[in-house]
């Protein structure tokens, strides 16, 4: 049969087509159904279950690995219904809201835009058939004498008719730089977001060695092992990344979307200048040091760019392109990860184990630097109406 690994892999692609469509969604949703004064905190606070998501997630392995301890103890094997088990378990929360997602109607916002944006072509293909008639009939009536008077006229008549407004096709609407300079900002401040969130995770291992619950892969029990690396990666969770999701709810419409992605940006820079250029120095000299400038790269990714870049396509773009908008940025962040995960993980232990991850994380802090100067094109769109951020009369010509 096929590799195990190839079998994940398949099974991966068809969930990202699914995970693909929920992110746009989702926050399209709330952000057509929200108020101007809360829409910023319930879009990031319906992203920041992920936080719990993240805790929950090791939790489930600690309970299974415990539900089958003395099987996998016995006999290591045992850990592939285990691990198994816990994929499955996976399953529940989506299937869970399967059926609410089926029988979700599209918002009030949404269908009146496509409303108006098909009136109007029709309007226009409508005009276009009169004027096309009238001018025939017109050129039917028209003699050799006053030939060159009927087609003036006939010209004038058309123009003084009003012409109706026209919807722009999404390229259309995108050819003008200032919409286009927009969607890159937030497609190229998740790409570089995610090539760094995905790729600091190399460095959980070293942290949660550090902090005394990576445990001993040849003496201890095999479940102990497992056990004890579950504890440290929700110890990870809560000291940084958690804090920094629900710090970002509760401040984003007093702060501002774009000035918290800013502030983000910023920190994680300097952050990864200095773990990057003093990695060795300061896991020599204190780990505990290591352990907290960690924490704050955690913190300030949540805390910072990993919220906001989900919020922001939610808001800045017409309703609709919002979803579409949404969704480019939502895979140029996708795309950021492969290149974290399939690129810079081969190089991490070029000259020795973990002896290339100082270098990575200064390539990291040249990404959030470029993700710090993207964020400049994108409008604050904090306590303003949908309508008010992207004028959506710019949608017709």
């Amino acid at each position: 049969g096929f590799n195990v690994f190839i079998v994940l892999f398949i099974w991966r692609v068809i969930l990202g087509f699914g995970i693909g469509g929920d992110y746009p969604l989702t926050a399209t949703i709330v952000s057509e159904y929200a108020s101007p004064q809360k829409r910023g905190m319930m879009i990031s606070a319906v992203f920041s279950c992920q936080g719990f998501g993240n805790v929950l997630a090791p939790i489930v392995g600690i309970i299974v690995t415990a539900c089958f301890k003395n099987a996998i103890d016995d006999d290591v094997r045992n850990l592939d219904y285990v691990w198994r088990i816990i994929i499955g378990i996976g399953c529940i929360p989506g299937v869970a809201t399967l059926y609410w997602r089926l029988t979700m109607e599209d918002s009030k916002r949404y269908q009146l835009e496509t409303a108006k944006a098909a009136a109007a072509n029709a309007d226009e293909d409508m005009l276009r058939e009169k004027l096309l008639a009238k001018q025939e009939f017109e050129n039917q009536l028209q003699t050799s004498r006053d030939e060159e008077y009927t087609v003036d006229n006939s010209h004038a008549s058309s123009a003084q008719i009003a012409q109706p407004r026209r919807a722009k096709t999404f390229m259309q609407y995108f050819s003008e730089w200032r919409h286009l300079k927009v969607l890159l900002g937030t497609s190229i401040a998740w790409f570089a977001l995610d090539v760094a969130f995905y790729g600091i995770n190399l460095n959980s291992s070293v942290v949660i060695e550090a902090i005394g619950f990576a445990g001993d892969l040849y003496n201890d029990k095999p479940s102990k092992y497992i056990i004890r690396n579950c504890l440290g990666n929700i110890i990870i969770n809560i000291l940084g990344s958690v804090p920094g999701y629900w710090i970002t709810v509760f401040t984003i419409e007093r702060l501002g979307r774009k000035s918290i992605q800013l502030m983000g940006f910023g920190m994680l820079t300097i952050l990864y200048i200095v773990l990057g250029f003093a990695y060795h120095k300061i896991l020599d000299k204190s780990e505990a040091g290591f352990i907290v400038l960690f924490t704050l790269a955690q913190l300030f990714q949540n805390f910072g760019p990993n919220v906001t870049t989900f919020v922001i396509p939610g808001e800045v773009f017409p309703t609709r392109f919002r979803s579409t908008a949404h969704g480019i940025s939502a895979a140029s962040g996708k795309l950021g990860a492969i290149v974290a995960q399939g690129g810079f993980m081969q190089l991490k232990d070029r000259g020795g184990k973990n002896q290339f991850i100082d270098h990575l994380l200064e390539i990291f802090a040249l990404f959030m630097l470029i993700g710090f100067l993207v964020t400049w094109w994108i409008p604050e769109s904090k306590g303003k109406t949908l309508e008010e951020i992207c004028d959506e009369s710019e949608e017709y010509y």
